[in-house]
Order: C-alpha cells, then structure tokens, then sequence
C-alpha cells in the first residue's frame, strides 16, 4: 500500500502542472527526461479514477513535500483505507454520469435499420457476412477486434497489434459471448455493449472508465478445435 500511495503522490506532482500559476514544464529532451516524463504519464493516468480538483491536487503536492521534509501531518497507515474509499466514491458518481450519456449514444447508433438489440442490452450491427459456421458459447475462437468507448477513444486493437487472439467463448465479458455467437466465420459485426454487460461500474481504470458502453469491431477468423 505504501508503494500505491507513493505513485499516486508522484502522479500528482504531474497533474500539479496544469494547476493555475503552476511553474512551466521543464523541457524533454535527453532519454532519462524523456523516461522520467513517462513514468509521470502512467502514474498520471492511474490517479484519474480520483478526479481531483486544483485544490485537491495542490493538498497532495503539499503531502509529498512534508514526506520529503520528513515531517508529515498525518499518520499514513490511518488513512489508507480512506484513499480507497475517496477512489470508490469518485469512480461510482462518475459511472453514473458516464451510464447516463453512453445510454444516449448506444440509443442512437442502435437505430440503424441493420441493427438488433437483445434483451441484454446488446446491439449487433453487422458490416460483413461470412459464410461459415456461427460458434457456440462453448467454442474457441480466433478473432481480430477494435474496441473503442462511445466517444471513439480507441482502448485496445489487435489489429494494432498484427496479431489475433484466441480464447474460450464462454471466459470473456457477456457482450461478447453472446455477440460473437451470432456471426459466422469470415464476417465482419460491431457489438455495442453497455456497462452491465461489458465492465460494470468499476471498469477497467485507467483505461476504461467505470459505468462506460464500449464498442467492439469484430472480425471472426476462426472456430478453434
């Protein structure tokens, strides 16, 4: 836990730097500046669950120069627990919102004439009909998919990547268990998954958001044995 509470203060030293009469950024230039800025940039985005305010940002800069100083105000190890509660109550309001806006848009895209929506939430819209055998949620099956959040943000892509990916039908979300059973090999559907059949209200931070719809492009390659 010590370890956690040290990258989330090296991650507020990053956002402290879009905080109003915040000095400068110093220039990256050599590849242990540049090395140093990335370690900022991953912790950066893991404090993103917190959503903290300028303020709030400026009280945890305050907490990371009085551990330096060596005289800190509070006791670490009694307020701990209170981090995790401050991470759980900013994720839960944010995913409501977020629920909220991602019902709107799924609601607009489930309005093409091609799409079907299930009783689950889901909206299968195909772009491309194969013409193989559909799998069964017991099936392996190799796949290539995009998958971006309702805004278009690209989270993950094995197309990216150049390499597909096998895995058990029946181990992954529920969007795509029941989504991938409805296309054939060789064709082509975008799965329009809300929250409760995809990653909750607690997501998957910092990539994807608590409560978020997500949208997957998918390419059914093969029915493994």
């Amino acid at each position: 836990m010590k370890k956690s509470f040290l990258l989330l203060a090296l991650a507020s030293l990053a956002g402290a730097a879009c905080a109003p009469q915040a000095p400068a950024p110093k220039p990256v230039a050599t590849d242990a500046d540049k090395t140093l800025h990335a370690i900022g940039l991953v912790v950066g985005k893991n404090l993103e669950i917190f959503q903290l305010t300028n303020d709030e940002f400026d009280r945890v800069v305050d907490g990371i120069r009085a551990a330096r100083a060596g005289k800190p105000a509070v006791k670490l190890e009694e307020f701990q627990g209170k981090i995790g509660e401050l991470a759980r109550a900013r994720m839960a309001g944010d995913a409501g919102k977020r629920k909220e806006a991602d019902a709107r848009a799924i609601a607009a895209l489930a309005a093409d004439p091609k799409a079907e929506k299930s009783a689950s939430g889901l909206v299968y819209l195909p772009v491309a009909e194969g013409k193989g055998p559909s799998p069964k949620a017991t099936d392996k099956v190799k796949v290539h998919y995009v998958g971006t959040l309702v805004d278009g943000k690209e989270f993950d892509s094995s197309v990216k990547r150049g390499q597909p990916i096998s895995f058990a039908l029946n181990g992954v979300i529920p969007c795509w268990t029941e989504g991938v059973q409805k296309m054939k090999v060789g064709g082509k559907a975008k799965l329009l998954c809300p929250s409760t059949i995809a990653y909750g209200d607690e997501g998957r931070p910092p990539v994807i958001p608590g409560g978020a719809s997500l949208i997957f492009e998918i390419e059914l390659l093969a029915i493994e044995k």
